[in-house]
Formats: structure tokens, C-alpha cells, sequence
């Protein structure tokens, strides 16, 4: 149980490396038992099983619904993502792993969290409504818009703390300032899209801490930050990989690559589960006294699919133009802003090309018209990205 005098949200966070691993191996083996899966000797061989990738569960999905024939149990709630895929939710004691999050952002008993995330189908609502149960705080389901009752709302009921995604609470605040009402809130909890430094500046230089978690619909908690802000933890409920983009492949430390979950809720669970997301492992141990693993926190989508000037450009697109040309030995596309229009520049590892060719070719194979730029052979990094989206968004 928590303890809102401990620095720590439970004994799990600060224990030995190998005490973590035997653990999870015990857990492990319960998981692969539920989905009919041979055990393993040890966390090592878990890179020996099998990916399982969203849309490969959106097909199983279909043919046997809702849950692609995964043993879930204890079932409370159903959700509905974009896919749509579907998730099952749960009621018991901080059932996503959520409570670890808000302890760490230091919200507990007493609080009264304004929770912007939505309610309707999908699950985030739902989701950190549950770990604030696990940590004593009221809620106030507030959702998304509305923003003049939501003002209203905050000052009545006095809130304290924000959850919701990272610029939204700005809005609330921008509006609260037009009606003259000052709020109350000392923390917010954020995730589902990036907390640029500025906006995280802009909280704290109104009083306002402001963490962010790393999570999906599926996983819950994967990772979070603690008050050091020095990359985020993983939870102690999941095994965490990054391997190689499109494989199973554990990358060297240090390396980017996709983050690959195995969950150890045993009421779903789900093994080797790619998200799509790019990160990499951070070295040591965070100052905060947590001792799990740490990794760099959100770093893009592993399938890189881009947007720009309003058109998708996707990998497999710089595949086809790479392959059209025999001089290319490789490309990236890198999205860039100047002014206030997108600027696409397609960099080409190559030597004593037409470079007007390249770029009729670009515009035939992706759609839009963008620069092209050559550079040495050997010279774009080895990131795993072919698409560099270099935009900012704050």
C-alpha cells in the first residue's frame, strides 16, 4: 500500500538489479503460462519469442472479438482506440500502473485532479482516474473542452493538480487569465504528446511542476519521470526491449530502436508487445534513488510516417526512391519549418548524379515537391530513421 510520507511509492522502486530480475522471471512465467507459451530459464530468451505487432492483433481482433482471443480476465471496462483496436480495462488497485506516475509528480491525498483526458471509448480517462484512486486524490472528470466551465470548475472546486496532455492545460490557464480568475494548481501530470522545454518553463514559472509519463491504451504506465527529469524510469510492472525497427532484435545499449512490452498484469497479458516508438536506453541509475531502467522517453514512431506541407510521406516511399536509382546507396527525408511553411529536403548519400533527375523523382514517388541535397557516402547517421522530422512544435 502507499505510504504518502515515503519519498518512493513502494519498496519496488529502489530494489536490487537482480532481486528486479527474478522477480520478473517469476511473473514472466505466469504470463507465457495464460497465453500458452512454453517457460523460459531466463529474461534473456525473452528475445527469442515472437513480436506481437498492433496491426497483427487488429486482425486477430477481428476474427475473434473483441480481444483477438488473449486471456483477459477480471474484465470491468471495454475501449475503443483509432484502428479501432480494443482494450479491456480493469477496477482493482491502480490496475494501469498510473499511481506510481502521480506519486512521482507528488500527487496524493488532498489533491483534487482536474482530469482532461477523455472518457468516451478510449481509456485514458479512465486510466489516470485509476491511479489517483491508488493514491488518495479526488478527481474531477473533466474531459476535453469546454474551457470557460472548466475555469469555472477548477476555481469552485479548488483544484490542485492537472492531468491531461501537455498543452492543453495551458489553454485552460490562457483562458483563466482572460476572466481575471486565478487557479490553484501546483502539479500536472501530462503524457499523450510531447512537453516541449518552453511549455514546461511556462508551467514553472507560474508555480506549476509539471512531469510526463510515457503510455498507451494497451500498456498503461510503460515510463515516467521522477522530479530529477532525467529521462523517464520504467514502471516495475512491465519488461521493457528496444530492438531494431521491424524485428525482434535487441539493439546495443545506448542504440535507438523500438520499445518492445511485455506487461505483467496477469488479467492481459500481453508479450512482447511492439509500440511503434522509437527510444533508447539511458546508462546509470536516476539521481531520484529509483533504480529500474531508464530510457530517453518518446523519440518518434518507428514507422516514421510523416506529414507534410498536408501530404503522408512514409518509409516505404524512400525505399521505392532509393531503389529507382543505382548511384543511391541511401536517403532521408528530413521535415523542416521556414516561416510558416513545411520544407521537405530529401538528403542523398551519393556521388556525380543529376540532381534535377532526383528531384523529378522524389516529386513522381512521394507525392511533393521538396529539395534534394547530396551528401557523402557514409555520412547520414545510423539512427534507424529515414524520415527526420526536425519541426518544433511549441
Amino acid at each position: 500500500m502507499l505510504d504518502e510520507n515515503l519519498k518512493h511509492y513502494d519498496a519496488l522502486e529502489t530494489r536490487s538489479a537482480d532481486a528486479r530480475a527474478a522477480d520478473q522471471l517469476a511473473q514472466l512465467q505466469g504470463q507465457l503460462a495464460r497465453n500458452g507459451v512454453p517457460p523460459v530459464a531466463s529474461l534473456d530468451e525473452l528475445k527469442d519469442l515472437p513480436v506481437l505487432r498492433k496491426s497483427e492483433l487488429v486482425a486477430r481482433q477481428e476474427t475473434e472479438p473483441p480481444f483477438g482471443g488473449l486471456p483477459v480476465s477480471n474484465l470491468a471496462h471495454v475501449f475503443q482506440s483509432p484502428g479501432p483496436i480494443y482494450e479491456p480495462g480493469g477496477v482493482s488497485h491502480d490496475w494501469w500502473r498510473m499511481g506510481r506516475f502521480l506519486h512521482a509528480v507528488g500527487i496524493g491525498p488532498g489533491d483534487i485532479v482536474q482530469n482532461c483526458f477523455g472518457y468516451h471509448l478510449t481509456p485514458a480517462g479512465m486510466i489516470f482516474e485509476n491511479g489517483a484512486r491508488a493514491v488518495g486524490a479526488a478527481v474531477l472528470p473533466a474531459g476535453v473542452g469546454q474551457t470557460e466551465l472548466q475555469v469555472r470548475a477548477a476555481k469552485d472546486v479548488g483544484c490542485t493538480a492537472y492531468a491531461g496532455t501537455p498543452d492543453y492545460l495551458k489553454v485552460i490557464l490562457d483562458k483563466a487569465d482572460e476572466l481575471g480568475v486565478k487557479l490553484a494548481f501546483a502539479r500536472a501530470a501530462v503524457g499523450g504528446g510531447a512537453l516541449f522545454p518552453s511549455l514546461r518553463q511556462y508551467y514553472a514559472d507560474r508555480g506549476i511542476a509539471c512531469l510526463q509519463c510515457y503510455a498507451t491504451a494497451d500498456l498503461g504506465n510503460i515510463a515516467y519521470e521522477s522530479p530529477a527529469m532525467e529521462g523517464m524510469i520504467v514502471d516495475e510492472g512491465v519488461i521493457l526491449e528496444i530492438v531494431r525497427p521491424g524485428t525482434g532484435d535487441p539493439v546495443a545499449p545506448g542504440e535507438v530502436g523500438e520499445v518492445v512490452v511485455t506487461t505483467l498484469n496477469p488479467d492481459y497479458p500481453l508479450i512482447r508487445f511492439a509500440t511503434g516508438d522509437l527510444s533508447a536506453v539511458l546508462p546509470g541509475v536516476s539521481p531520484c534513488g529509483r533504480t529500474n531502467l531508464r530510457i530517453k522517453g518518446w523519440m518518434g514512431r518507428a514507422d516514421q510516417t510523416t506529414k507534410i506541407k498536408g501530404m503522408f510521406v512514409r518509409p516505404e516511399q524512400v525505399a521505392e526512391f532509393v531503389a529507382r536509382h543505382a548511384e543511391v546507396a541511401r536517403a532521408r527525408v528530413v521535415a523542416t519549418r521556414e516561416g510558416e511553411m513545411d520544407v521537405m529536403t530529401v538528403q542523398v548519400e551519393a556521388v556525380g548524379v543529376d540532381v534535377g533527375r532526383l528531384a523529378d523523382s522524389v516529386a513522381a514517388v512521394m507525392k511533393l515537391k521538396g529539395r534534394v541535397e547530396i551528401v557523402a557516402p557514409g555520412s547520414l547517421p545510423n539512427d534507424g530513421k529515414v524520415i527526420d522530422d526536425q519541426r518544433k512544435y511549441d
